[in-house]
């Protein structure tokens, strides 16, 4: 398990920034990156996460322990794969057919999205997590571990010291863990399946994975 202090988040629309915020308030230190000059986002990364930092893609995933995606899934191939490299990857995004087009256009229908992502980038570790609650959820539903009532977040993965960590850091930002099962059950927690969206707590969240 890798002790985090930093977390790198590729993605500066509302699921980056509520991300932002939640890890801000859980005392982590943040670098925000959005698709191009950080200046564009400096002034909303500053007022809305206050304490994150606007930086370039390429610099947030050098200087952090961690880096999600949190960017449109259509745009992944400008991630930055080599700077990525031995680098903990949390993949957070869903295909949204407006934004991103034909989901056959971008990946092989016979593989989830974080599979995907783990074949783009060979020499990261990807671990799919934080996709399938949305962000106005996040933002409102986040609390401590001693608050009842407290909701869940799946978690899919292939190597366990990763999927402890990520664990760790979801409940650092307020929510219950769940492991799901290796990264190929990520597809469960995207678009069109039953656990997408979901806003539940450990128990009805494992039913709605499994159906």
């Amino acid at each position: 398990m890798v002790a985090v202090k930093t977390i790198g988040i590729l993605g500066a629309g509302k699921l980056g920034i509520t991300l932002a915020q939640l890890a801000r308030k859980a005392g982590y230190k943040v670098y925000v990156a959005g698709s191009g000059d950080p200046e564009k986002i400096a002034l909303s990364v500053q007022v809305l996460a206050p304490g994150a930092h606007a930086v370039r893609s390429k610099d947030a995933a050098r200087i952090s322990d961690i880096v999600v995606l949190a960017m449109p899934l259509g745009k992944y191939r400008k991630i930055p794969v080599d700077t990525l490299e031995g680098k903990l990857v949390v993949d957070a995004m869903n295909h949204w057919w407006e934004v991103d087009g034909p989901r056959d256009d971008l990946l092989s229908s016979d593989m989830s999205s974080s599979e995907a992502m783990q074949e783009f980038l060979p020499n990261s570790r990807v671990v799919k997590a934080l996709n399938h609650m949305g962000y106005h959820d996040l933002h409102d539903e986040a609390r401590p571990a001693t608050m009842p009532g407290r909701k869940a977040i799946a978690v899919a993965g292939d190597v366990q010291a990763d999927i402890d960590t990520v664990s760790q850091i979801i409940n650092a930002l307020g929510f219950d863990p769940l492991y799901i099962g290796v990264l190929s059950t990520g597809r469960a927690l995207e678009p069109g399946h039953p656990a997408f969206g979901a806003d539940e707590n450990k128990t009805a969240l494992l039913q709605l994975v499994s159906r």
